[in-house]
């Protein structure tokens, strides 16, 4: 039997969180009712008061309600509640985690909800799941579940998929994962062009005794694996695909932000950084790309994805910047140059094949590194074994080395 928190606005969605409630209850599991609420009183008794959940995130409840600002109340208890869930996750309180909303109560939940570890059990039940809930879910494993009709009350369809959610939310609790030997964890980053170089690499790993968690360079794929090695469950980094910095310099579609490539720094984990895919600026379809682009080179990878080919300009800045991201590394790091062709398309043949730009960007890289980063300069392309059997034996020796 598990502790599940339903946790809502009760003021305006106290009859639909009760209904769930009642449904988790006759599985057997406990309920701990949450209260978020910032407007009327709660129309349900909750196990846990909004002025509770006020005090234990230091928020003055009383004043912020004074103000009538409900932006600010809404802030202000999605950040206690984010603390007062965690804080009950910590203890060991409670297994799971369920809520409904529309735009008030997605914003407190999931706010609480991204605070929790990543594998615990988390449902959100929305009226805005339909849409772009990037910002919602952020680099946590939420689940999101339309709510298709408002969350207004207990009727013939809200019925059938609240039951589905408290469903969901209970059967995530019940489901224990089998054990299995616990390995260092490495991460690595990968895109369609780098697919063989990683593959490769992370069979050499798996091989030495290694687990390797592998992230689509997609923007949501590099920002998750930041926030991944930040918690300092990973042993070790094959950032071989560092792609997601020419969307965040240039305005592609796929980028991960100002903070990529900084968590391996910060947390001292050995790392191997390549210029993985530099070459290339991920837009959708060729009608999406912006018109201020119109005679760049580009590259119909598919008909939802449009490659530009970066420029000489462009490429040396993206050295720059990569060098200086690593200057920043406390711990061992090595930095390793395909210098035939850094994706599929970049090498000798290949729709990007551009010496000039490449050369830019591995001279920039050399000229902005601090002289004690070590680099591994190889004559053949990023998906050549040699350069994949490199990366991986490099890492191997920055780990045994700091062992």
């Amino acid at each position: 039997m598990a502790t599940i928190a339903v946790l809502g606005t009760l003021d305006t969605k106290g009859q639909e969180h009760a209904y769930v409630a009642g449904l988790i209850r006759e599985r057997g599991h406990e309920v701990l009712l949450i209260d978020t609420g910032t407007g009327a009183p709660p129309t349900v008794v909750p196990d846990i008061s909004r002025e509770e959940v006020a005090r234990r995130g230091g928020v003055n409840l009383p004043d912020v309600l004074s103000r009538k600002d409900r932006g600010e109340a809404v802030t202000a208890m999605a950040g206690a509640s984010a603390q007062m869930l965690l804080e009950l996750v910590e203890a060991g309180r409670i297994q799971g985690v369920i809520s409904l909303g529309g735009g008030g109560g997605t914003a407190i939940s999931t706010t609480a909800m991204r605070a929790l570890p990543i594998g615990f059990p988390k449902v959100m039940v929305s009226t805005l799941a339909a849409g772009n809930v990037a910002p919602y879910v952020g680099t946590k494993d939420i689940v999101m579940m339309p709510s298709i009709v408002d969350v207004s009350g207990i009727n013939r369809l809200s019925r059938l998929l609240l039951a589905r959610a408290a469903g969901a939310i209970c059967g995530m609790v019940e489901v224990i994962p089998a054990a299995g030997e616990d390995k260092p964890l490495i991460c690595a980053s990968m895109f369609g062009n780098t697919t063989e170089c990683v593959n490769a690499a992370k069979e050499i790993m798996e091989k030495a005794g290694y687990e390797v968690l592998v992230f689509a360079a997609t923007g949501m794929g590099g920002r998750i694996m930041e926030s991944l090695i930040e918690t300092g469950m990973i042993a070790g980094v094959l950032d071989i695909t560092t792609t997601e910095w020419a969307d965040e310099l240039v305005g592609g579609v796929l980028n991960a932000g100002p903070h990529r490539l900084e968590a391996s720094g910060k947390m001292g984990v050995p790392a191997i950084v390549t210029p993985g895919c530099l070459d290339m600026v991920n837009f959708g379809e060729r009608a999406s790309v912006p018109t201020r682009y119109e005679g760049r080179l580009f590259y119909q990878h598919n008909p939802q994805v449009t490659l530009m080919r970066t420029t000489v300009e462009e490429c040396s800045e993206l050295g720059r910047i990569l060098a200086e991201k690593v200057n920043a590394y406390t711990g061992p790091v090595t930095v390793l140059i395909p210098l035939k062709g850094i994706s599929v398309i970049s090498a000798g043949g290949g729709a990007f094949y551009d010496p000039a730009a490449d050369l830019a960007l591995f001279s920039a890289i050399k000229a902005h590194l601090r002289p004690d980063v070590r680099i591994v300069e190889l004559d053949c392309t990023i998906n050549d074994p040699l350069f994949a059997k490199a990366c991986a034996e490099n890492l191997l020796t920055l780990m045994n080395h700091q062992a």
